[in-house]
């Protein structure tokens, strides 16, 4: 499992690209993995049409104001902590080595189960618009298996290469749904109201699901530190990227939100969401627009799910190379490119399991006499259960995560200060722990109706389990490797820089 892998003069097991990403370029890839035009035309509408609660405007805000109270400590701690896999370092140097390998393992499965999962609302999506425009019957997969191929290319090149394709598609995504939200505002058919983000809209008895739907909105603003290596001024950078994020992402969604119940109407928005589901915008907008904004609005869609395909992909190549490179998974994941100085491995890896979890729907789909068929029951296949599934699973990994780094956050200070104020050693994460915790509790609680389930079925604990147990073996793994190879042990969660100083006892934050 820790064996040396052979080099090429096309490959190596060297560093990252360095130095090549801004605070732009990181914060574009940080908004494209939320998928912004995906949020508002399928999220908001899922979780009006699901609730039955308008109030989801004020959620973000709240959820808003909260990721950035956890971003206080990640920000601090990003200072001094400069690694692929954030999180397994995060929580290696502060809660101590086994814990992050555990949190590695869980973050593995969350960003593999997010990224997976996109792609079968991409599937279908795609096969819908090629019949509706062209009157091509295609196979949902086939388009997942192409995007893969072209997800995994970019993936093996040069980081700022992806950061420029990701910034042009986000860009047009913003440009798509401010648009949609001048033309809702000005129709407004029960008037400019602002009922929506009054609290009365949001706190009722469905407050937990509202909230367990739109923090898988904000999923990947935590990625910042995974760039840290490759950004210009690591020290800096993470930080500003990270709250550049939380800032936009949040009023957007609040904003766009808001803007969809004026232009339906807050009386109609939830029956609304119910009756058309995702494609309430597109029809809204064909309502109320030329039928070219509508199309163009509908390729957008599918060039925001793309970004968001490439930035969890990014985001899972550079887990499994930091775990590679410290020799925690297979030395193999840690190779990189020499010319474009790319994780090809961790990218090549990722692009097999999405091709081997892809195959296993398709093979479920068959089971279930759908894959031939292409009536409308077989398209939603990949929503209700690819998407539906995976996508919340790793949502619900993420936010766990997050609680537990905020924990990492006070762990790590606890010792040494470094200069930080209490506020963002202590306080602030402490009150994103609380927060986080709460809103994980809420997801669980609520995890049937997040799967559009009307009762309890296997699924409810096999997918949680998918990231429990992981986590588990994740430290039992880590306590054997201390016992078998302290050397490799101390490296865990420090990278190779920091190897040689642990090693010889100087480094200045060991953990367990």
């Amino acid at each position: 499992m820790t064996s040396t892998s052979t080099t090429s003069p096309t490959t190596t097991s060297g560093e990252l690209g360095r130095r090549r990403l801004g605070v732009p370029s990181i914060t574009l890839m940080i908004i494209a993995a939320s998928a912004p035009l995906t949020v508002v035309a399928g999220g908001v509408t899922s979780t009006f049409a699901v609730t039955g609660v308008i109030g989801v405007p004020l959620a973000f805000l709240l959820l808003a104001v909260a990721l950035a109270v956890f971003a206080v400590g990640y920000a601090a701690m990003s200072r001094f902590v400069t690694n692929a896999g954030a999180f397994y370092a995060y929580i290696a140097q502060g809660l101590g080595r086994p814990f992050g390998v555990g949190a590695s393992l869980v973050a593995l499965v969350a960003y593999n189960a997010m990224q997976i999962g996109i792609y079968g609302l991409f599937g279908f999506q795609l096969s819908m618009f090629l019949e509706a425009k062209l009157g091509i019957a295609t196979p949902w997969w086939l388009w997942i298996l192409v995007c893969i191929i072209v997800v995994g290319i970019l993936g093996v090149n040069r980081v700022d290469l992806s950061a420029k394709v990701l910034g042009t598609l986000v860009a047009l995504e913003f440009v798509a749904v401010l648009v949609f939200d001048l033309v809702a505002l000005a129709v407004a058919p029960e008037g400019v109201s602002t009922a929506a983000l009054e609290p009365s809209s949001l706190f009722v008895p469905g407050i937990g699901a509202v909230l367990s739907f739109c923090i898988a909105a904000f999923m990947g603003f935590e990625s910042a530190a995974i760039y840290g290596e490759e950004a210009k001024n690591p020290k800096r950078t993470v930080a500003r990227a990270t709250y550049a994020a939380v800032a936009i992402i949040g009023v957007f969604y609040a904003f766009s939100a808001w803007a969809f119940t004026v232009g339906v109407g807050p009386s109609q928005i939830v029956e609304a969401s119910a009756t058309f589901g995702p494609d309430l915008m597109f029809v809204f907008m064909g309502e109320h627009a030329p039928v070219i904004i509508s199309d163009i609005m509908q390729v957008l869609f599918l060039t925001s799910l793309f970004a968001a395909l490439q930035s969890f992909h990014n985001a899972v190549a550079r887990y499994l190379y930091s775990l590679g490179r410290e020799g925690v998974l297979h030395r193999g994941l840690g190779a990189v490119r020499a010319a474009s100085r790319a994780p090809w491995a961790g990218s090549l890896a990722q692009s097999v399991i999405a091709v081997v979890v892809t195959l296993g729907f398709i093979i479920a789909g068959e089971g279930l006499g759908l894959k031939n068929d292409f009536a409308p029951v077989e398209f939603l296949y990949p929503v209700l259960t690819m998407f539906t599934w995976l996508t919340n699973t790793g949502a619900m990994g993420l936010v766990l995560l997050m609680g537990i780094v905020a924990v990492s956050v006070i762990g790590f200070f606890r010792r040494d200060r470094r200069g930080v104020s209490t506020w963002a050693a202590v306080v602030a994460p402490s009150i994103a722990a609380v927060v986080l915790f709460t809103v994980f509790v809420l997801i669980v609680a609520n995890f049937d109706v997040l799967l559009g389930q009307a009762e309890t079925t296997p699924a409810t604990f096999v997918l949680p389990a998918l990231l429990i147990v992981p986590g588990v073996l994740g430290v039992v793994w880590a306590f054997a490797l201390r016992r078998r190879d302290p050397a490799l042990y101390q490296r865990i969660g420090h990278g190779v820089d920091e190897a040689e100083a642990a090693v010889h006892g100087s480094e200045p934050h060991r953990g367990i």
